[in-house]
């Protein structure tokens, strides 16, 4: 079983940064692949960013390309999202999640989940 804490969520200005942190616990973190989710008021949870066991791979939804960057530690059992140039339309709830083996894009094939983490960005 392996456990997720999400933090560094915040209200900022459109523009700004802000760095999510994914604290795991429960399992040998570099067998994951991580992911971070958003889900804004009223729609579904869509992925953001993804990135292997190992952080050899990563992959990015079209509208983060080029300003939100994955990384991970697996020496601190921890995942990061570093966002830049942050718009209105980022805000949502930020979720980690992890799942067993390859990284894969879809939402429905990450088995833990964090309890989420509040991004406002205001413009």
């Amino acid at each position: 079983q392996v456990e997720l804490t999400e933090s560094g969520g915040g209200l900022v200005q459109a523009g700004g940064s802000l760095r999510l942190s994914c604290a795991a616990s429960g399992g040998t973190f570099s067998n994951y692949a991580m992911g971070w989710f958003r889900q804004a008021p009223g729609k579904e949870r869509d992925t953001v960013a993804t990135i292997s066991g190992s952080g050899g791979f990563t992959g990015y939804a079209d509208s983060v390309k080029g300003r939100f960057a994955i990384s991970r530690d697996n020496a601190k059992n921890t995942v990061y999202l570093q966002m830049n140039s942050l718009k209105p339309e980022d805000t949502a709830v930020y979720y980690c999640a992890a799942r067993r083996g390859v990284r894969s894009s879809a939402v429905s094939m990450y088995e833990y989940w964090g309890q989420g983490t509040q991004v406002s960005v205001s413009s």
